[in-house]
């Protein structure tokens, strides 16, 4: 189990970088870069569940546990959803790019919470 958490914590840190990557890159954004960057956070995403659908056969999780998995869940959708707006090409406000970065983080901080209290 420890080597899903750490891998977890390294997709995240190689989503940031990525995007970083692709941010630095200027627009019209880099397609391959973009998809890099896509496909490290599908993995992430694909990992996470993988991990809490073990961790739920074990012992079942309680309506608390579940609420941190939904709303860690609901944080990592916003940020994709945010994240696929940057993508389209089409001018965005100012406010959808900080929306996506501020939401990176804060899922990251949901995501390493919700690992804790689950107790892994």
């Amino acid at each position: 189990m420890e080597w899903r958490i750490v891998g977890t914590g390294l997709f995240f840190l190689f989503i940031f970088l990525s995007g970083i990557w692709l941010s630095r890159s200027g627009k019209p954004l880099n397609g391959v870069i973009l998809n890099i960057h896509k496909l490290i956070g599908l993995a992430a995403g694909v990992l996470i569940i993988i991990t809490l659908y073990r961790v739920n056969q074990a012992a079942a999780l309680d309506a608390v546990e579940w609420a941190a998995v939904v709303v860690t869940g609901l944080l990592f959708v916003g940020t994709v959803v945010f994240g696929g707006l940057l993508s389209t090409g089409k001018p965005m406000p100012a406010a959808i790019l900080r929306m996506h970065q501020v939401m990176s983080v804060v899922t990251v901080l949901a995501t390493a919470g919700m690992f804790l209290y689950l107790g892994l």
